[in-house]
């Protein structure tokens, strides 16, 4: 498939969700340290958390090349979605995905947090979300070439997205001492997206608009 001539001009929905990530970690790292600690998300079954940290995680980022990295994930997965879903069901599979993620990442570190196999989590970040977009991008475009900046050879969708969910998958069951990224959330957002987009196309309903 070919890309379109405006495919990198930014549609409106994704040109906000990269302002506000912006924002928040200029907000977060830089003007107000201590927001970090209280708008980053903790496992439910600490203290620490709070429900808003549910949605203010998700626009949140640890470090510049973190934020980086998922808002070009963000501009090169996201425009070519919005463009062919349209704001309101592009928005709706972004949340939808970035809940998922959530929901996997909390479980799975809550099972391991109540059998002393780690600590209770912290988590900030898109990742998840935009995972979910790539499964999408993947799906609809399979065979459409990427360059990484790493690889110096181009790589179809198809084959990235699959070996960026085997890389989260075997690191998150090694569960090695000092990762703290978040593998699952990865994952969850992978799969709910996958998930999503196979419902929509079986269906071929107009849900969750």
């Amino acid at each position: 498939m070919q890309f379109r001539s405006n495919q990198f001009a930014l549609p409106e929905i994704t040109k906000n969700l990269i302002a506000i990530n912006v924002i928040m970690y200029v907000a977060t790292r830089i003007l107000f340290p201590d927001w970090y600690y209280h708008l980053g998300l903790h496992l439910f079954a600490t203290e620490g958390f709070k429900p808003w940290q549910i949605v203010t995680s998700i626009f949140m980022h640890h470090d510049f090349r973190h934020l980086l990295f998922n808002m070009i994930g963000l501009w090169i997965f996201g425009t070519r979605l919005e463009q062919m879903w349209g704001s309101k069901r592009y928005l709706n599979f972004y949340a939808i995905c970035a809940f998922g993620a959530t929901l996997l990442a909390q479980s799975v570190n809550y099972y391991t947090y109540i059998n002393g196999l780690s600590k209770p989590s912290f988590s900030v970040g898109a990742s998840g979300a935009i995972y979910g977009l790539s499964a999408a991008f993947a799906m609809y475009w399979p065979n459409t070439e990427m360059q990484l900046l790493f690889i110096p050879v181009p790589i179809k969708a198809k084959y990235l997205v699959l070996g960026l969910v085997i890389i989260s998958l075997v690191f998150g069951m090694a569960n090695l001492p000092g990762d703290s990224i978040g593998h699952y959330a990865h994952l969850g957002g992978a799969a709910v997206g996958f998930l999503l987009v196979k419902y929509w196309n079986k269906t071929n309903r107009n849900s969750f608009y």
